[in-house]
């Protein structure tokens, strides 16, 4: 698994892929940084983080479509399929690889707050009543940012899972963003009411079933800095179901 890993890990900065995903990531999530908060002179951060979900629909596909797809595409599937290390080992490299970049440009982006730290330092030291609040949450960003990390890695796994099932790597990228897209709207759909204020969806069921497969609705829980383990284990699940389902493929395709 380490050999893959690193192999994987080399590969992102060989190629563009790597250089792109962290220069979007970060110059995009500096600029949100400064608007919802110096710009709109707040200390909240929720939009900072609204937006960075967004963005992720995006990003996390330029990370995983070439995982496997690009192996298929080359020729070199077979190399890996007959190498000796698991198929279990094999994936998990893959994904360690694309979940290690991810965590780093996540926890490097952090320093965004750091202004307001300051600025809410020199507001409690001059009694300046420039910004709406009296200082930034720290429990509400460390559970954005955990919320924000558990995430990522759920849609890094639903991403090495499609980019499994195709050899080109513009539709794993489109199919993934499709996916994600929709896990996200769920929340949404779920929210919508009508002119009266009643919820479109009526039945108690229907919008139960929704909330489960919605992965926003156990985000905000972290957001207001309560740390939920149910939230925690659904993550998880998410993340071993989807490297199972991509361990399953393998093995069909080694034995079949």
């Amino acid at each position: 698994m380490l050999a893959i890993y690193k192999k994987e890990m080399r590969s992102y900065f060989i190629n563009p892929i790597g250089y792109v995903y962290t220069g979007i990531f970060l110059v995009f999530s500096a600029l949100v940084a400064c608007y919802t908060t110096l710009v709109s002179e707040s200390y909240s951060t929720t939009q900072y983080f609204t937006y960075m979900i967004f963005a992720f629909i995006i990003l996390i596909p330029l990370l995983t479509m070439r995982l496997f797809a690009e192996e298929r595409k080359g020729r070199t599937e077979q190399l890996l399929l007959t190498a000796p290390v698991t198929i279990t080992g094999m994936v998990m490299g893959k994904y360690l690889a694309a979940l290690t970049l991810y965590v780093s440009t996540v926890l490097i982006s952090c320093i965004n707050f750091i202004p307001i730290y300051v600025i809410a330092a020199a507001e409690r030291a001059g009694n300046s009543t420039e910004f709406t609040h009296i200082g930034p949450v720290t429990a509400q960003l460390v559970g954005s940012v955990i919320a924000l990390l558990l995430l990522g890695a759920a849609f890094i796994a639903i991403g090495t899972f499609i980019s499994s099932l195709t050899e080109n790597q513009l539709s794993a990228a489109v199919v993934t963003i499709g996916v994600l897209c929709a896990m996200v709207m769920l929340n949404l759909l779920n929210n919508i009411t009508d002119s009266d204020g009643n919820q479109i969806i009526g039945s108690y069921v229907i919008r139960a079933v929704i909330n489960w497969f919605s992965v926003l609705s156990r985000y905000y829980t972290f957001s207001y800095g309560i740390f939920d383990f149910a939230a925690i284990l659904y993550y998880v699940s998410l993340i071993l179901v989807f490297i199972f389902l991509t361990i399953r493929v393998y093995e069909k395709r080694r034995w079949g």
